[in-house]
Order: C-alpha cells, then sequence, then structure tokens
C-alpha cells in the first residue's frame, strides 16, 4: 500500500480542491476572523515545501511577509473527492500546516503572488486509514504515478466497463457471501499504482481492494494490470 508520506504527497500534487486557513495574526482584536484563500496553483519546492499561487490583490495574500520577517502560522487543507458518482464521495482530506511567507526570487504570472509554505506538521485521513506524516517523509516522497490520469481512468472503467467491473465481485471469495445484502451496483472509486478500489453498493455498501500482480509506473502497465484482473474474475 501506499505510504502515509506518498498519499500526502499525491493530495498536493493533484487537482484535489484546497483551502488555505491563515489563523489571525497574535494581537489582532477580539473577533478578527481568520483568512481563508483558495489557491490558483500548489506545487511542491525541491526542499518539499508548497508553493501556493494565489491572487495577489488579495489582502491576505499582501499580508504575509517575507521570510526574513518570521512568516506567518498557516494550514493548507486538501479534499479528496471521488471523480465518479458514489456514495459518500470524500475520500479523504490532508492538512499540511507550517510557516507561510512571500516566496523571494519566485516568478509569477501578472496579479499573482507566489507564497511558501514551510511544512512542520502533516497528516493523512484517506480511505487507508488517518495517520501523521513527518516533514521529511513528505518532502521525500513521490506522488503517485498515475495521479494525473486517475480521474479520467476511473470515469472509463466506470462507464465503457462497468460490467467486468462488477464482475470484479468474483474474486472476493467468502467476503462477498459476508455481504450478500451488497453489491447490485460496482463504482471503481480509487485508482493507484497498487491496485484499484471498487464499492459494492445495494442494501448497504463495501469497499474491496484488488491488488495488481505487481505496481504498474504508467498507463501501458496499468492496461495490461486491468486485463489480468478482468481475465482473474472471468474465469
Amino acid at each position: 500500500m501506499p505510504s502515509a508520506a506518498e498519499r500526502t504527497r499525491t493530495h498536493l500534487q493533484s487537482t484535489c480542491s484546497s483551502v488555505l486557513i491563515i489563523p489571525a495574526p497574535e494581537g489582532a482584536p477580539d473577533g478578527t476572523q481568520r483568512d481563508q484563500l483558495m489557491p490558483d496553483e500548489r506545487s511542491v519546492g525541491p526542499d518539499g515545501a508548497i508553493l501556493l499561487t494565489l491572487a495577489e490583490d488579495s489582502p491576505a495574500a499582501r499580508s504575509v511577509p517575507y521570510e526574513w520577517d518570521g512568516g506567518r502560522p498557516a494550514v493548507l487543507e486538501i479534499t479528496d473527492v471521488a471523480p465518479v458518482s458514489v456514495p459518500h464521495r470524500i475520500r479523504g482530506r490532508a492538512w499540511v500546516s507550517g510557516r507561510l511567507t512571500r516566496a523571494a526570487g519566485t516568478a509569477a504570472g501578472p496579479g499573482s503572488v507566489i507564497l511558501r509554505l514551510e511544512v512542520t506538521e502533516a497528516c493523512v485521513d484517506d480511505l487507508w486509514g488517518a495517520e501523521r506524516v513527518e516533514p521529511a517523509d513528505l518532502a521525500a516522497a513521490v506522488a503517485d504515478p498515475l495521479v494525473a490520469y486517475e480521474a479520467e481512468l476511473l470515469q472509463h472503467l466506470h462507464s465503457a466497463h462497468g460490467a467486468e467491473v462488477r464482475k470484479l465481485r468474483e474474486l472476493l471469495g467468502a467476503r462477498a457471501d459476508e455481504h450478500s445484502g451488497a453489491g447490485t451496483a460496482a463504482v471503481p472509486v480509487a485508482l493507484d499504482r497498487f491496485g484499484l478500489r471498487v464499492r459494492f453498493t445495494g442494501v448497504h455498501c463495501f469497499d474491496a481492494r484488488f491488488d495488481f500482480p505487481e505496481p504498474v509506473r504508467n498507463v501501458n502497465e496499468l492496461r495490461r494490470a486491468m486485463h489480468t484482473l478482468f481475465d482473474a474474475a472471468a474465469s
């Protein structure tokens, strides 16, 4: 399975929605609201810091100092939603907190500013479970190689290979019998280099994980792995 650091890094480099939460400055009057900003873009720098592109005319963005002025505490919250229609569609969330500064010497487009979030804490709560992530592990982690294609691939599996996905239930053996009241529909809900997760729905729903024979590195290897799963379910 992917590590917590890998899953968090994958969320960061995905198209998941995110919000940057900046608490009110120390000494601000009581009742001062925290700022919540929607970054236009985000990326991970070579040192593991998160680079966030925001509109320059945002008062909150303008209030963030450069690194030599200490920065401000902030939290980036990422929400991962399944790209297919399925019950319980939120697949997980990740939180990355640290010191937020203006990124000196980094060019942004007209009307934009780049802020740098130096990570001090991180955690993820998703389909695999809830775990803390060390900043060093997050910096060293690599995003899943399918992250850029996952949404399109899941939508294709759902629309064009629904019968084959439902047939995967045959691979569950006794576990399928435990959920005899479910399984009238099957929706591919998550995909990574290690395997496919399917949500079977009916009277109640449950998830099943189908591992590939070996981790895949690209879409071509994924096609072969999926054919192996489908062939095993059909035999």
